[in-house]
């Protein structure tokens, strides 16, 4: 007899906690204030250069860059997303260190083309329908960038 156990040992289907996705954490701007004035910056004034790693300005020079991207403050990293508006961070990946990423910038992601909603759901740390959410949600945004040059070229 073969018994298929999937999920949870009472077979109620869940995925162990191990493979559970974690929701992305948020910090406000003055809960990032108040962490600052904690911190104790340690100096290392040893006189000798260890090696700084300039971050590159254009794609071409981040093309073929380190792997996981160290630059956590680059707009396409993948570990950190900033609220224009409100200032406060959204952490998408808490429970994992930057260098624990598979693949950490966008611009990486959208070169392999040709990806499931799983598989971008998996590297953005969203669920399946969300990122089915914001692909209708930016193909509407095209439609309509389209339709007004369309417009504007017409006049």
């Amino acid at each position: 007899m073969v018994t298929l156990n999937l999920g949870r040992p009472d077979g109620g289907g869940r995925a162990p906690a191990s493979r559970r996705r974690r929701r992305p954490l948020t910090e406000s701007p003055r809960e990032l204030q108040r962490a600052r004035r904690s911190l104790v910056i340690i100096s290392d004034d040893d006189g000798d250069d260890d090696g700084d790693l300039e971050a590159p300005v254009s794609r071409d020079q981040c093309r073929g860059g380190i792997r996981p991207c160290p630059w956590v403050s680059c707009r396409f990293h993948l570990y950190l997303d900033v609220n224009p508006r409100t200032g406060s961070l959204k952490l998408n990946f808490p429970d994992r260190e930057p260098a624990d990423l598979t693949c950490s910038c966008a611009l990486d992601i959208a070169e392999e083309g040709g990806l499931t909603l799983e598989d971008v759901g998996g590297l953005l740390n969203l669920t399946r329908e969300r990122v089915r959410q914001l692909e209708a949600l930016a193909l509407l945004k095209v439609r309509a960038g389209l339709q007004g040059s369309d417009d504007v070229d017409g006049a």
